[in-house]
């Protein structure tokens, strides 16, 4: 009989996996992983996330072994490693999930579906989560999302025939052996599906109850959000088992006597829930229009800043701007602490991921496509169709959405007003008491200890505004935010689907709180 070769991409788990599910009724399958050398010498990649990829595989090559058979591990070019399963096997069926990735991954799969084309092999690619591959309009993307949310999430198949494995699987590559850039995060979050499940049990039954009040501080996000967002990047687990668990654990709530209740865990699931929905209508986006990783998603701003993604082309001042951004040395204490946080551990909750990238954007006047590469490398859950999509709408270039500017002296006092979170990043201003914490420049702080700010924080604010709303009244702008909104804009489920586009484009309307960077799940 034919095998079936089941493509493990960023699907690294074995239930709610439906290529594996339809192998499995096929016959013989082989399981596969290829460590695909140009993959990890994108500019969006870094050491983090193979070594995150490499745990979660550990415990998928485990799951096999259980299962009687192994995971094929192979290095190569896709095509190169599908030729030589064909020259081993002969005819063989091929299945994966869809995958909405990088400009790299799309212009791979396009090339292994004409080889597949070319070699007579069927190549199945089924959905995954929520994003749906040719959508026709907008207006129907909710029902897509609650048809495929509605059943529950597909069993692991548990009579599993494994093929002979062709040749000897490579072993764990490390990034070293791949040429990735950067080193692996000290303080990073660890892969696998064991962790995933644990994240997911933790919150739901505790460390939710107040999601919705703590996830937009620092100080308290670290533990109040789910932390599951690597793991969605890579697969381990699924939205829809994240949806179903949630349903499960909100009726298992509400069956309690209401003096019973935990106080705030019904809201805070409900914020969850709403998260996990926005989650797959970002990924949406890319998938619609694959070119909004590279250039702005509404034409007007085009020209607006100097839209390089090479350090070398910047020029003498926006580099300096750039390095004391990415290096977390601003003179702002909140914004040096979330980016260090970030070197350090690979995450940061969504409001100040929101904030780096509209004070890179606005207040530093970078292009979002080159603080965006430094920001995917540095999110361990780094999601292209989120990623990208975020990076624009924090940088005010979408057309559709309002535009906010933070002002990071205000978000200091707000989300830590004791300096916690400083204190424990910025060390070097740890003996500044509560309200100086936040303006080291009023306090006399030698420039020696600390630098002062790069930048004029309301003034560079004024001066971004201008520049963003002098665009926006262009009548041409304003004609091409109804194309951007046609094909991009949210849906209100409650809302008649036969509505167009508002009488006035700017009613279409995100705020940061109803956004999401990677991590806001």
């Amino acid at each position: 009989m034919k095998p079936t070769i089941v493509w493990f991409k960023r699907d690294l788990r074995w239930t709610d996996h439906a290529p594996l599910v339809e192998a499995a009724k096929r016959g013989p399958i082989v399981a596969l992983w290829v460590y695909e050398s140009v993959q990890w010498r994108e500019p969006d990649a870094a050491a983090q996330h193979l070594c995150f990829a490499n745990e979660c595989l550990r415990e998928l090559a485990e799951w096999c072994g259980e299962q009687g058979g192994a995971l094929l591990r192979m290095q190569g070019d896709m095509i190169e490693c599908l030729q030589r399963l064909r020259e081993r096997f002969g005819a063989f069926y091929l299945v994966s999930h869809e995958e909405t990735g990088n400009g790299w991954s799309y212009e791979r799969d396009k090339a292994v579906a004409s080889w597949c084309l070319a070699n007579e092999v069927a190549w199945t690619e089924f959905p995954n989560n929520a994003v749906v591959r040719r959508l026709d309009s907008r207006d129907r993307w909710t029902q897509h999302w609650n048809r495929r949310m509605s059943n529950p999430p597909l069993d692991a198949p548990i009579h599993l025939r494994f093929a002979p494995l062709p040749f000897e699987s490579v072993g764990e590559l490390s990034p070293g052996e791949l040429g990735v850039q950067g080193r692996d995060k000290p303080q990073r979050m660890l892969g696998g599906r064991s962790v995933a499940l644990g994240l997911l049990a933790s919150f739901l039954e505790e460390r939710g109850q107040h999601y919705r009040s703590e996830m937009s501080s620092p100080v308290t996000a670290a533990s109040a959000c789910s932390r599951l967002s690597p793991h969605l990047a890579w697969g381990a687990l699924s939205i829809r088992e994240c949806v179903y668990a949630l349903l499960g654990r909100r009726e298992e709530l509400r069956a309690l006597p209401r003096d019973a209740q935990p106080p705030g865990f019904l809201a805070s699931i409900k914020s969850f829930e709403g998260r996990l929905h926005w989650h797959c209508h970002f990924v949406q986006k890319l998938e619609d229009e694959p070119a909004i990783e590279f250039r702005n998603v509404h034409r007007g701003f085009d020209g607006l800043r100097n839209e390089v993604e090479a350090i070398d082309a910047l020029s003498d001042a926006e580099r300096v701007r750039y390095v004391a951004w990415c290096d977390g040395k601003t003179g702002f204490p909140f914004v040096d602490a979330c980016m260090r946080s970030l070197h350090a551990t690979g995450w940061i909750n969504f409001r100040m991921r929101a904030m780096l990238m509209s004070f890179a954007s606005y207040n530093l006047w970078l292009h979002w496509r080159l603080t965006g590469l430094h920001l995917a490398r540095e999110f361990t859950d780094f999601e292209p169709g989120i990623h990208w999509s975020q990076s624009q709408m924090q940088s005010g270039v979408t057309g559709i959405n309002t535009v906010r500017i933070y002002n990071v002296v205000k978000q200091s006092i707000d989300q830590d007003p004791s300096g916690t979170f400083i204190r424990q990043w910025v060390p070097e201003l740890a003996h500044l008491d509560d309200r100086t914490i936040h303006t080291p420049w009023l306090a006399n702080v030698s420039r020696e200890t600390y630098p002062a700010p790069i930048v004029d924080h309301m003034q560079s604010m004024r001066e971004a505004k201008e520049k963003i709303y002098g665009a926006r009244r262009s009548r041409a702008v304003k004609e091409e935010a109804k194309r951007v909104y046609e094909k991009h804009g949210s849906r209100n489920p409650a809302r008649d689907v036969r509505t167009r586009v508002p009488k006035r484009v700017s009613a279409p309307q995100f705020s940061i709180q109803a956004s999401l960077f990677e991590t806001e799940i």
